[in-house]
């Protein structure tokens, strides 16, 4: 446990001292309650505590103190592996649109999360740093159409992203 902290610290201390070249564009506004409620991970350059999810969920509740409550749930390694839960708090920056947070996994650090896509129906999202180390397609839905899934990676392509680097998440749901 205590080498997992010290390690996801390290990794969140080398995200925060990123000096991005570009910054990531953004959706122009994220309206925050239409964004809430269950995203599924479709496809990742994910994080080192992420590799091998399987049924990867991201959750967000707005609480009353303008917070992110999140939980992202997955299975490591297999559709029945061990479940991970990891609860970090959201944190909108101002003047942003609501589409930028800092997302705080460990006091103080707030790693950057970029809203650089959302569709019109929020059914489909990019999620995005201006560093280009990770980044997250996710959707309301387990699966997306081959058109859809090859239109969201061409947005990521777009961003700046090595799409070579990116990983379908498999999800398998009842």
């Amino acid at each position: 446990m205590i080498r997992n902290v010290a390690a996801l610290s390290a990794l969140l201390l080398a995200a925060c001292s990123t000096t991005p070249s570009t910054p990531m564009p953004r959706a122009a506004s994220v309206d925050l309650q239409r964004f809430m409620g269950d995203w599924y991970v479709i496809a990742s350059i994910p994080t080192f505590i992420e590799r091998g999810a399987h049924n990867a969920v991201e959750s967000y509740v707005l609480a009353p103190d303008g917070t992110i409550q999140t939980t992202f749930t997955f299975r490591k390694g297999a559709f029945d592996g061990p479940q991970k839960r990891h609860t970090p708090l959201g944190f909108v920056r101002p003047g942003t649109g609501n589409a930028i947070w800092g997302m705080q996994f460990i006091w103080p650090i707030k790693a950057e999360y970029v809203i650089a896509y959302v569709d019109e129906g929020y059914r489909e999202t990019i999620i995005a740093r201006s560093a280009r180390d990770y980044v997250w397609i996710m959707a309301r839905t387990p699966t997306l159409s081959a058109p859809d899934y090859a239109a969201l990676v061409e947005r990521v392509r777009a961003l700046g992203y090595d799409i070579s680097k990116l990983q379908v998440v498999p999800q398998k749901w009842p």
